[in-house]
């Protein structure tokens, strides 16, 4: 299948012209189109979208954290945490069924007009959303969606899903603390049945911008000792004893999916069959600090410390073992005892996310 560089050299197809999407695999087994915008598009949604963006920045709500400038994943998850620990003890996941492959092209188009005017600008975002998806040879046609890839999807995303923080905001706010990052979203609730009837609003919301919530995937969790907790940005978040202070509060640390996917990514970057003819364990380490240093920083402000602990045993593990490999060695445990984790910090510069945590305070977000 070609890319995207490949594409631009027609030039004179749409999906040369406008960007060219493919199809990737999600983690359910399912396919969606994926954006692979040409490097001329690349540049040209790239200036669009410093043009128009702050124009839409002025009408966005607070409650919405992501893809926009100085916010992240980080400030969102703080707020859940404060208002989690501050009494509201209900959560409704909300969870949009094919997001982007459902926007409404004519309201979204709609929306934008709000705020632009400039035709030109208006007709390249049009054909930028019909410029079809590349299948099996064949260029189809998209009438609805947004193709995930392109520089300007992410601010056309949240234009469209900027409706729900808006109603939000004025008819239901009274219910629940809405926390929105592009189409993840979690409302926070003081009781059940305010949790019951932001449910039942948020389909009526949906049914209004002709989305639909994953019947399996939105529901409402009860929060509390001994109860259920909810996962939100690749963080399971849930109510804990806090063995200083004995009280109770909102901790989060990595879910199980990015225990496994460090994990597996650790793997990859230390099997055998790709060091066979390594010289220097140094090889190997500057290839994995990078690694480790994004996770890490990523989940640091959370209350990892056991989980970042498992990580950094799994990476000594790992090295030893592949150090054995290449070394030959056959049951020699003084051999390994030289290998300890701290000479792998020490002597070779190995990341150790053990005594990265940091405070969670909203001061510190990034």
């Amino acid at each position: 299948m070609p890319n995207g560089h490949e594409a631009g050299n027609g030039g004179d197809s749409q999906a040369g012209a406008y960007g060219l999407p493919r199809f990737t695999s999600t983690r359910h087994g399912t396919q969606r189109p994926l954006g692979i915008p040409t490097v001329r598009d690349r540049v040209v949604q790239a200036a669009a979208k410093i043009v128009i963006e702050p124009l839409f920045e002025a009408d966005f709500k607070d409650c919405s954290y992501g893809f926009r400038p100085r916010k992240s994943a980080t400030h969102a998850l703080e707020v859940i945490r404060l208002v989690g620990g501050r009494g509201h003890r209900y959560a409704v996941e909300i969870d949009i069924e094919k997001y982007f492959d459902s926007i409404d092209h004519e309201k979204l188009m709609r929306l934008v007009e709000r705020r632009v005017s400039d035709r030109r600008v208006l007709k390249l975002l049009r054909q930028w959303l019909k410029a079809g998806v590349l299948a099996e040879g064949r260029i189809e046609g998209t009438e609805l969606g947004s193709p995930q890839g392109g520089v300007i999807s992410p601010l056309l995303a949240n234009i469209y899903l900027n409706a729900l923080d808006v109603i939000w905001e004025r008819q239901c706010r009274h219910l629940g603390q809405l926390v929105r990052y592009a189409d993840d979203a979690v409302v926070l609730c003081r009781s059940r049945a305010e949790a019951a009837e932001s449910l039942r609003r948020l389909g009526i919301i949906m049914d209004r911008l002709s989305l639909k919530l994953h019947p399996d995937k939105t529901r409402i969790v009860e929060l509390g000792l001994g109860k259920q907790g909810f996962v939100f940005l690749g963080c399971y978040l849930r109510i804990v004893l806090s063995h200083f202070k004995r009280r109770e509060y909102l901790f989060r640390w990595p879910s199980s999916r990015a225990m496994n996917r460090i994990r597996a990514r650790v793997r990859e970057l230390t099997e055998r069959r790709r060091w066979a003819g390594m010289k220097d364990i140094r090889q190997v380490i500057e290839i994995l600090d990078p690694v480790l240093r994004g996770w890490g920083n990523y989940f640091r402000t959370g209350n990892a410390s056991w989980q970042f602990q498992q990580v950094d045993r799994y990476v000594n593990q790992r090295l030893v073992r592949l150090l054995r490999h290449v070394r030959g060695w056959r049951q020699r445990p003084f051999e390994l005892r030289d290998w300890a984790p701290a000479r792998f910090v020490s002597e070779f510069g190995l990341h150790r996310l053990v005594g990265t945590i940091r405070y969670p305070g909203l001061v510190n977000a990034s």
